[in-house]
């Protein structure tokens, strides 16, 4: 038996394992969703996969339930791909290698995908179960939840029965979440016009590493260092002084992840390579101390690569860096009305240089509409100013907090017997899905709950042992505490 076999509660923990055996990143979820399609069939559990690759599978009450309220729990089944860059590894290929360390699971050089997998096995391991109270219950699982929410956007009417859904995707034990943040992406087009270099110059990659990353909702306020944004000052300040030209700047790898890593592809003059690794060290040194304590890693490696056949032009180049260094990046507001979360923030996500243009995609955050409105508003007037086109697309509602929701109730309670404390109420800044099912199911009444998860979305995600069990006890309480149908 594996370290993880051997937790508990054991049924949750063998299903995260399998999990984490099957290749799942965003848009490449099908083998997984087929495992669980045939687990279910196996099981003679009502399944249907709807247009869009979302499951909805269903499970009678337990003897003496049946007329409970309909419960459904949601998860989504995809994860996010974040790797170290020492790390090998294709996640369409290559299974999650998870590990017991102390108190924690973690994973060798990757994302955990705990972020949702978690959730997704709880859900699972209740159907499973022959011994859970429960009335009618429902599971419904979504795709491609941190690349788009395709899965959310797409369900329809129809397909679900619940009165109640409990959403799996929460990262903090003890803490049950009423309310989330809507979004949208930005894609800033920045035009590229080539030209031949100087012949004499030495080509070279300069990259920007060993940043903390992070959520871009659930971490956005802790201060951390984005990858794109500080290599853009780097080259705001010395790129004219060293006579650099660019030939390439690639930066981050999701438009919800903090970038961790970014690196610039450029020419320059031999005379000049020694003052751009001393600038480069003292900036190095200038971003640890002001961040020494919130991501104090960051370092710079420059490397000598072939000759390159083509830069950006001056006016090109200085465009670039100018809009990267002007763009706004972090938290832009606090909220008012819940003291410590994130009203309104943006995300540099990820920078990659195209033929024809540089493209610079951000993911725009907050709990109010005129707050994602005055971003998208800021970034079209940046993008006039630098002759650059914008896109917002992929827009998603928030969830609005109901501080009478019935079910909010019954959960508070419900942990208060259990556990003998207050569970803190929150609205979270990250994006859950619950908001887009409000659409199709306007009266289902919603909650949001989970583990403890930290730095979802890197690869030093990890999930707290104790709270996995503290949330499946909670879970399973609720499930039993349902009440009767009006």
């Amino acid at each position: 038996m594996t370290a993880l076999s051997q937790l508990q509660p054991q049924a949750l923990w063998q299903w995260f394992e399998q999990i984490c055996a099957i290749p799942h990143p965003s848009k490449h979820e099908q083998a997984l969703s087929e495992y669980i399609q045939a687990w279910a069939k196996d099981k003679q559990l009502e399944l249907v996969e709807d247009k869009v690759g979302n499951l909805i599978i269903k499970k009678g009450a337990t003897a003496g339930m049946e007329n409970r309220k309909t419960v459904a729990l949601q998860a989504h089944i995809d994860m996010v791909p974040q790797k170290n860059a020492d790390k090998e590894h294709d996640f369409e290929k290559d299974p999650i290698e998870p590990y017991v360390d102390g108190e924690w699971v973690k994973a060798r050089g990757t994302t955990l995908g705990a972020d949702n997998g978690i959730g997704m096995a709880s859900a699972l391991a209740v159907l499973g179960s022959d011994d859970i109270a429960h009335g009618p219950l429902e599971v419904l699982l979504t795709i491609d939840e941190e690349a788009g929410m395709t899965g959310a956007f797409g369900l329809e009417a129809g397909y679900l029965d619940a009165d109640i859904l409990i959403n799996t995707d929460s990262e903090q034990e003890g803490e049950i979440y009423m309310g989330c943040a809507g979004g949208v992406d930005a894609q800033i087009s920045v035009p590229m016009v080539w030209q031949a270099p100087e012949q004499t110059n030495s080509t070279y990659t300069l990259t920007l590493s060993g940043l903390k990353g992070g959520h871009s909702g659930v971490n956005i306020h802790m201060g951390r260092g984005n990858a794109n944004k500080l290599l853009a000052r780097f080259l705001f300040n010395h790129a004219d002084e060293l006579a650099i030209e660019l030939t390439n700047f690639t930066g981050g790898s999701l438009r919800n992840a903090i970038p961790r890593e970014a690196s610039v592809s450029f020419m320059l003059p031999s005379e000049n390579v020694t003052k751009l690794e001393t600038l480069a060290k003292a900036f190095q040194l200038l971003v640890r101390e002001e961040l020494a304590i919130a991501d104090p890693g960051m370092e710079f490696v420059l490397t000598e690569v072939p000759a390159a056949k083509q830069v950006m032009s001056e006016d090109a180049q200085n465009t670039l860096i100018d809009l990267l260094n002007a763009c706004p990046n972090g938290v832009i507001r606090m909220s008012d009305e819940v003291e410590g979360v994130t009203e309104t923030s943006l995300n540099l996500g990820v920078i990659s240089t195209e033929a024809e243009s540089v493209e610079v995609l951000c993911l725009i955050r907050s709990l109010i509409d005129s707050g994602r409105d005055e971003v998208e508003s800021v970034l079209t007037s940046l993008s006039n100013l630098a002759g650059c086109e914008v896109e917002f697309s992929g827009a998603y509602p928030g969830w609005k907090p109901d501080n009478s929701s019935p079910v909010m109730a019954l959960v508070r309670e419900t942990y208060e017997s259990i556990y003998h404390k207050d569970p803190v109420i929150m609205v979270i800044h990250a994006g859950l899905e619950c908001g887009l099912f409000k659409k199709p199911y306007p009266e289902m009444d919603m909650v949001s709950i989970g583990p403890t998860i930290r730095y979802p979305h890197s690869p030093d995600e990890k999930v707290l042992i104790e709270t996995v069990g503290q949330y499946y006890t909670l879970l399973l309480a609720i499930l039993e505490r349902t009440p009767e149908k009006d």
